[in-house]
């Protein structure tokens, strides 16, 4: 990020180490991992992200991002592909923004805003925003590839593995009957053990070794050169490695450096990986044993999956289990953005898996016979009908690890009474989703496991044009409003809307989703 113009970007290049210096630019480090859910299954360990530069936030940095990539394809077409550079006049375009497994609404909201920002999107206006999991982007372009073995195309099941910079993304498919599309046959995982994190491994390493020498001042130079270097070379832990640094004045064999070079043991290298392998290979067979279907192969992508020693790590664990593994693509780096745009041209996903159990929260009905009931006989209220009901149980639309088809519905009811019918013209239910593990089916009560149901979304609508009845309770007089949120959960996006019957014939209506970015 330059210093001197805040909202301007220089990616790197050859030399940039050099221009950053001689033009004060402050480096933006890892900012997508800013972006990522703030809970404890993401938090990084004991590695701090870098600061972002010039209290910008992450949706700065980002924003900043995708104008420079707009500009650059903008750039692109016009020069080369004159007869396509209308579409910039008025025609709608399509982004499409791909994202770690893990990310949900509320990354996806942020995603958003920083396109806006950006200037590729405007609200209401012509060009729209899809998002797509770097898992379904990777599998995409397996597919475009031929890459699908024929036992693969009979509907054994395979994993894709991201192997990212900042995530290491898994998931699992199987093909449909029809032989041309695929289904996700288990919940996708994210893991922030990226390839950063093997240079962090090493960076923690070098400190410990030089510390209190003259060399301690030269790690920042270590760090990128084995970044650059080293760690994709990296092949045999039997040989030892180097890390060049300085020039031929500098050696002290105390801390095995001869001619301006570091000479590192493989084994320690190695031993940098093995967070990160250990993260693979504990995912692919967490998800082959809860997959919808059996599982056969595994195809390792992404940048980090370049390195011959992560691969051959991963194959030599995973084949004793009756796993093949695969690196299918020469351009790891291409495969998230070729797949993604397989994604809108093919779309050959119909089918996903929840990760989470969604429901609730609404007013169990006192029953004084059930002894979980009788228990909470203080927290009864009563309602305007004059029935007793005990707040706060969760009500599960949706279980975890469940196969959703994009065009399959789930609804949840939302009933609420007022005496005066103007406070019933808005609606707003918060959708829970629950992270724990026992079965929230059987803990009807979320007090029993408080810590795991978090926010999911709102849903919001407006209610002024459905009818409201009167109704007639023990106090008196009472509206009540009774209609269903409708969910689907099978895109790439959760979308809603709400129904209601008016003279036997079902109505619906917008719905809209809204997402609270800090959680």
């Amino acid at each position: 990020m330059d210093a001197s113009v805040p909202s301007g970007l220089r990616l790197k290049t050859n030399g940039m180490d050099i221009i950053a210096d001689e033009e004060n630019l402050i480096k933006a480090e890892w900012f997508k991992l800013h972006l990522r859910p703030k809970t404890k299954e993401f938090a990084t360990g004991a590695t701090q992200l870098p600061n972002l530069p010039l209290s910008k936030s992450a949706v700065d940095v980002l924003a900043d991002y995708l104008k420079h990539l707009n500009d650059c394809a903008k750039q692109y077409i016009q020069e080369r592909e004159p007869t396509f550079t209308d579409i910039w006049d008025g025609k709608e375009i399509n982004y499409i923004l791909s994202h770690p497994n893990g990310w949900e609404g509320p990354q996806q909201t942020l995603m958003k805003q920083a396109a806006e920002k950006a200037g590729l999107i405007t609200p209401g206006g012509r060009n729209k925003i899809t998002f797509l999991t770097e898992g379904e982007a990777s599998l995409n372009r397996c597919i475009q590839k031929g890459l699908m073995s024929e036992s693969i195309r009979k509907g054994e099941g395979v994993i894709i593995v991201d192997a990212g910079g900042g995530t290491l993304d898994l998931s699992a498919y199987a093909a449909r009957p029809d032989g041309k599309s695929f289904e996700e046959i288990a919940e996708a995982q994210c893991h922030v053990k990226g390839s950063i994190f093997v240079t962090e491994a090493a960076v923690q390493y070098l400190e410990k070794f030089l510390k209190g020498s003259k060399f301690n001042r030269d790690i920042g130079e270590m760090k990128r050169y084995f970044d650059k270097t080293t760690k994709c070379s990296f092949r045999d832990p039997s040989d030892p490695h180097y890390i060049r640094f300085g020039s031929a004045r500098d050696r002290d064999p105390k801390y095995k450096i001869t001619a301006g070079k570091l000479r590192l043991e493989g084994s320690d290298v190695a031993s940098f990986f093995e967070p990160s392998i250990k993260c693979i290979v504990d995912g692919v067979l967490e998800q082959r044993r809860i997959a919808h279907k059996r599982i056969s192969s595994v195809f390792l992508v992404g940048g980090f999956s370049a390195s011959d020693f992560l691969f051959r790590r991963v194959k030599e664990s995973l084949e004793p289990h009756g796993l093949q593994v695969f690196r299918p693509d020469a351009q790891v780096n291409k495969v998230v953005a070729d797949g993604s745009v397989s994604f809108v041209l093919d779309h050959p996903v119909r089918a996903r898996v929840t990760r989470r159990a969604f429901g609730t929260s609404v007013c169990v009905p006192f029953q004084p016979l059930n002894a979980e009931h009788k228990k909470r006989r203080w927290q009864c209220i009563e309602m305007y009908s004059g029935d007793l009901a005990i707040p706060d149980g969760f009500s599960v639309i949706l279980p975890k690890n469940t196969q959703v088809t994009e065009i399959q519905e789930f609804r949840c009811s939302y009933v609420r009474g007022a005496p005066n019918p103007l406070f019933l013209k808005t609606m707003e239910k918060e959708i829970l989703c629950y992270r724990g593990n026992k079965d929230p089916k059987k803990h009807q009560f979320m007090d029993e496991d408080a810590d795991n149901y978090r926010e999911a979304c709102t849903v919001k609508a407006d209610l002024r044009n459905i009818p409201i009845p009167l109704c007639f309770g023990p106090k008196g007089m009472y509206y009540e409003i009774i209609i269903d949120i409708v969910l689907l959960f099978g895109t790439t996006e959760l979308k809603a809307q709400i129904a209601w019957t008016e003279n036997g014939v079902e109505k619906r209506g917008d719905a809209e989703i809204i997402y609270d970015t800090e959680i």
